[in-house]
C-alpha cells in the first residue's frame, strides 16, 4: 500500500503505530507530527530514574533518531497540528503549513487537569508530564527543602519516594481517604502508606487544597481547605490526566471520555484511527467501554491500529497491565477489578513481596479478574495468564504458598 500516512503525536503509541506500519509492510509516505522538540520517548521514567538522573535523555528515547532515518520516517517535531480537516484529508499546522493524509492516526495521549486554585502560577508550583517539566523540577530537590505533592496518585507518590531519598522534607496531600484511591485496592494502598511513612514522608489524606501562598512570585506553603499551612519550597501536581482530544472534537470525531474507536481502533471516520491515552475503547476484560493510561495500552492497541490502517484487522483485547517503581518496591497491576469482588491475600505484605488476587463469583472457585503484586513478578506474570484465560481457582490454595503459581494455570 501506498499513499501518505500521518501520525498526530510522538509518544509511546505514535512510536508503535509507525514501527508496525513499516514492519507490516506498509512502503508509502510515513510522517509523524509532534508538539515537543524530543523524538519519541519514555514517560514512565520521567517521574523515577531520569528525576533520580540515573538514566540520560538518550536512554529515554523509544528508538534512536537513526532507526526513524532507516525506516524512511520523517519527523516533524515541535510542529503542533491545530486542525484536521476530514472532506480535504488534510491537516493544518500552527505555523500555517499543511499537509494531505490518506489514513490518518491520532495518538495524542492525555495532558495533566490543571488545578483551578489561587497561586497556582507562582514560581515552583510544577506539573510532572515531559522532559522539561523534569528539568524545572529537578534542580528544587535538595536536602531540607519543603516539597509538597499535591496528589498521591502514582506520579504523586513515585515523585515523594524520590524526593524522601534526596533529603528532602516531603508531604503529601490526598484529597481521599487513601493513597492511590483510584488505582490500587486497600490492602495494597495500606501497605504502601506504611512505606512511605516509615521513609519518613508525611502523608495527609482528605486534604482539599484551597490554594499556594507565595512571597515575590514564588511559593512559601500549600494551603488547604481545613485552614493547614504547609510550607513549601517546591510543590507538584499530580491530581489525573485528561485525554488529548481537542483535535477530534473540532473535527467532528465522536468522542466520549476521549475519543470512541472501536476494537480495532478505527474512530467515526473510516480514514482516521487513534491508540492510546486518548481513546475510549470496547475491552473484552472490563464492562464495555474504558479510557487507559499505560504504556501497555499505548503500544498494543497501537498494533492494532495500524495494522486496521492497512486493512489487517483483528481486534485488539489484551489484558490491562500497569506498573509503580516506589522505593525499591516494584508494583504491578493486571485486570480491571469491581468493588463487589472478593480480594485474596497471597503472600506477606510485612515481608514487602506479596500479591492481592481479586476473584469474580466466589471464593471456592471464582474468575480471576485482576492482580496487584509487589516485588513478586511471578504472581504477576501467571496473574496475567490467568485473567487471560477467564481461570477459575479456590482462594483457600490460591494463599498457600507451598502451592506453585504455575499450579493454577488451566
Amino acid at each position: 500500500m501506498s499513499g501518505h500516512f500521518v501520525i498526530l503525536g510522538a509518544g509511546q503509541a505514535a512510536a508503535q503505530a509507525a514501527i508496525t506500519l513499516r514492519a507490516e509492510g506498509f512502503a508509502g509516505a510515513l510522517t509523524i507530527y509532534g508538539d515537543e522538540p524530543h523524538i519519541p520517548y519514555q514517560r514512565p521514567p520521567l517521574s523515577k530514574s531520569f528525576l533520580l538522573g540515573e538514566i540520560d535523555r538518550e536512554r529515554l528515547q523509544l528508538r534512536p533518531q537513526t532507526f526513524y532515518h532507516q525506516r524512511d520516517v520523517t519527523l516533524n517535531l515541535g510542529r503542533p497540528v491545530v486542525a484536521i480537516d476530514r472532506e480535504a484529508r488534510t491537516i493544518a499546522l500552527a505555523d500555517g503549513s499543511g499537509a494531505r493524509y490518506e489514513k490518518l492516526l491520532i495518538a495524542t495521549g492525555a495532558r495533566v487537569r490543571k488545578m483551578k486554585v489561587p497561586g497556582v502560577e507562582l514560581e515552583n508550583v510544577h506539573y510532572l508530564r515531559t522532559i522539561a517539566d523534569v528539568d524545572r523540577i529537578r534542580s528544587g530537590l535538595r536536602p531540607g527543602r519543603n516539597v509538597v505533592l499535591v496528589g498521591g496518585g502514582y506520579i504523586g507518590l513515585e515523585v515523594a519516594a524520590v524526593a524522601a531519598g534526596q533529603g528532602c522534607n516531603v508531604n503529601v496531600l490526598e484529597m481521599a481517604d487513601r493513597v492511590m484511591n483510584r488505582v490500587a485496592s486497600e490492602p495494597v494502598s495500606d501497605f504502601y502508606q506504611r512505606e512511605h511513612r516509615k521513609a519518613g514522608v508525611t502523608l495527609t489524606l482528605n486534604a482539599r487544597v484551597a490554594g499556594f501562598a507565595g512571597v515575590g512570585g514564588r511559593l512559601t506553603s500549600v494551603e488547604t481547605a481545613e485552614g493547614r499551612r504547609i510550607p513549601a519550597d517546591l510543590a507538584i501536581i499530580g491530581v489525573g490526566v485528561e485525554p488529548n482530544t481537542a483535535l477530534a472534537e473540532a473535527a467532528g470525531l465522536v468522542c466520549q471520555n476521549g475519543i470512541v474507536v472501536d476494537e480495532f481502533g478505527t474512530t467515526s471516520d473510516p480514514a482516521i484511527f487513534a491508540a492510546g491515552d486518548c481513546t475510549s475503547h470496547p475491552n473484552p476484560f472490563a464492562d464495555g467501554r474504558i479510557r487507559l493510561e499505560s504504556v501497555q495500552n499505548a503500544s498494543d492497541q497501537a498494533k492494532h491500529a495500524a495494522c486496521a490502517m492497512l486493512g489487517k484487522k483483528a481486534p485488539y483485547g489484551e489484558v490491562p497491565w500497569f506498573w509503580s517503581d516506589q522505593y525499591d518496591l516494584k508494583l504491578q497491576i493486571a485486570g480491571i477489578r469491581a468493588s463487589q469482588d472478593e480480594t485474596v491475600i497471597r503472600g506477606d505484605p510485612q515481608a514487602r513481596q506479596f500479591a492481592v488476587f481479586h476473584l469474580r463469583g466466589g471464593r471456592s472457585n471464582g474468575q480471576v479478574v485482576a492482580v496487584e503484586s509487589v516485588n513478586a513478578a511471578s504472581e504477576h506474570m501467571i496473574g496475567r495468564k490467568l485473567i487471560a484465560a477467564r481461570a477459575r481457582v479456590c482462594a483457600g490454595k490460591l494463599v498457600d504458598l507451598s502451592q506453585p503459581m504455575r499450579s493454577f494455570l488451566p
